[in-house]
C-alpha cells in the first residue's frame, strides 16, 4: 500500500461521507473509463451509491460510453470532490484542509440489473428537494437499472502541503 492508499474496510465511512460533500457541492462524481480504442473517456454520474464496504451501484439510464466500455474494460475510476465554496474558501484561509478534499476509488463494473425498491427509494431521497423541478422529472423520477460496482482500491488525493496532515 503506497502513501496515498486508504483501507476500503476501515476508512469507508469516511470515503462515503467524502462522496456525499462531492455530491452535495457538484450533483456529479467523474468515472473513468477507457475506449475499445484505449482512449480514456470520463462519464458524469449523478446517481453513484456507495454501499457496504467495498460496493456500490449507479443508475444506468443515459449513459452510452461507459457501458459500451464496460463490455471490453470493465475497469473504471471513480473521482469525488468536495467542490464546497466554503470548505475551499475556509481552507485556503488557513492554509490546509480539514478533511480530505478529494478521493478516487477504482473499481469494476458488474452486471446490470434492476434496481430494488430500496434502491430507488434511497436515490428518491437524494433527489427528493428538486421533485419541484422540471429537470427532475426529465432525468430523476423514473430510474429502474442499476449497474453494480465492486471497489478494491481507494487512493487519497494528495494536493501539496494544503493536505500534508493525511500522509
Amino acid at each position: 500500500m503506497s502513501e496515498l492508499d486508504m483501507d476500503i474496510e476501515t476508512d469507508w465511512s469516511e470515503i462515503k461521507s467524502l462522496f456525499k460533500c462531492s455530491f452535495k457541492s457538484s450533483f456529479h462524481y467523474a468515472i473513468a473509463s477507457v475506449t475499445d480504442d484505449g482512449e480514456p473517456h470520463i462519464t458524469p454520474i449523478g446517481s453513484l451509491i456507495l454501499a457496504e464496504p467495498g460496493k456500490g451501484y449507479y443508475f444506468e439510464k443515459f449513459t452510452k460510453q461507459l457501458p459500451s466500455n464496460g463490455r471490453t474494460q470493465p475497469k473504471i475510476c471513480v473521482l469525488a470532490v468536495n467542490g464546497g465554496m466554503w470548505f475551499w474558501l475556509k481552507s485556503l484561509i488557513k492554509g490546509e484542509f480539514g478533511s480530505r478534499p478529494a478521493v478516487r476509488l477504482y473499481g469494476t463494473l458488474g452486471i446490470l440489473r434492476d434496481a430494488t425498491d430500496s434502491e430507488k427509494a434511497r436515490f428518491q431521497r437524494r433527489v427528493k428537494s428538486t421533485r419541484f423541478t422540471r429537470g427532475y422529472k426529465l432525468l430523476w423520477k423514473d430510474m429502474s437499472k442499476v449497474r453494480e460496482i465492486e471497489f478494491d482500491r481507494v487512493e487519497q488525493v494528495k494536493i501539496g502541503a494544503m493536505t500534508k496532515r493525511f500522509f
